[in-house]
């Protein structure tokens, strides 16, 4: 049995997506990042860079347990477990590789930094705001881009790299996007939507998530708190 350490964020849910899809046995500890579980010293034991979410599995590769944090890193350990949804040849590998990479470095980022100067900032910043909806539009762009010529993200098979993007555009009208702008990405947005390992997944911990409305959701969110040295 997995133990995940989590809360209901795209990144989250990349994680329960996966362990959905997998048919793998888990259990979902929440941690609320707006209460300041993330801060906690034993959730920083398997997480030190206090960010969800982690896992604890106590069958590790070697037999004895492991924990992990980073969801990607999360995602190609399952992968590697199950010998599912990463393919086996190196071209193929690498193929998937690069657009898991493209959501680590810049889907979650960018999308991250437009939700936050559109929805959460206390001021509202015109420069940030068509900064990060530009890139936005940008990278979804890209990936309607990609879609025209392939079913899936990389390529015609299901992989990790779906896995890791789709969790991020489900707020795609937080995020300043039309859909009439990307019909291929909207096509395969609705393909992943309707699995329902997906389905699932997105509901795992989605019923204790408040909107941060709370002055403290907010400083320990996005305050000194999460400066403090621990």
């Amino acid at each position: 049995m997995i133990d995940v350490y989590s809360w209901a964020t795209p990144n989250g849910h990349k994680v329960h997506i996966m362990l959905e899809e997998c048919g793998l046995p888990y259990t979902a500890h929440p941690v609320n990042i707006g209460t300041g579980d993330q801060f906690k010293p034993d959730f920083l034991k398997i997480s030190p860079n206090n960010r969800i979410p982690a896992i604890v599995d106590p069958q590790g590769p070697d037999g004895k347990p492991i924990s992990l944090f980073e969801s990607g890193a999360i995602l190609l350990y399952l992968a590697s477990k199950t010998g599912k949804f990463l393919p086996k040849t190196d071209r193929q590998k690498f193929e998937v590789m690069q657009w898991l990479m493209f959501q680590m470095g810049g889907v979650g980022p960018m999308l991250g930094q437009n939700h936050h100067f559109r929805l959460y900032a206390p001021e509202k910043i015109e420069y940030a705001v068509n900064r990060y909806t530009n890139e936005a539009k940008r990278l979804y762009g890209v990936m309607d881009r990609q879609l025209a010529k392939s079913k899936y993200i990389a390529g015609n098979t299901y992989t990790i790299a779906d896995i890791a993007i789709f969790p991020w555009l489900r707020n795609w009208k937080n995020q300043g996007i039309d859909w009439a702008d990307f019909p291929h990405l909207k096509k395969w947005f609705d393909t992943i939507e309707a699995r329902p390992a997906v389905k699932r997944g997105v509901e795992v911990l989605a019923s204790l998530r408040k909107p941060l409305v709370d002055p403290k959701a907010h400083e320990n969110m996005f305050g000194a708190t999460q400066y403090k040295k621990r």
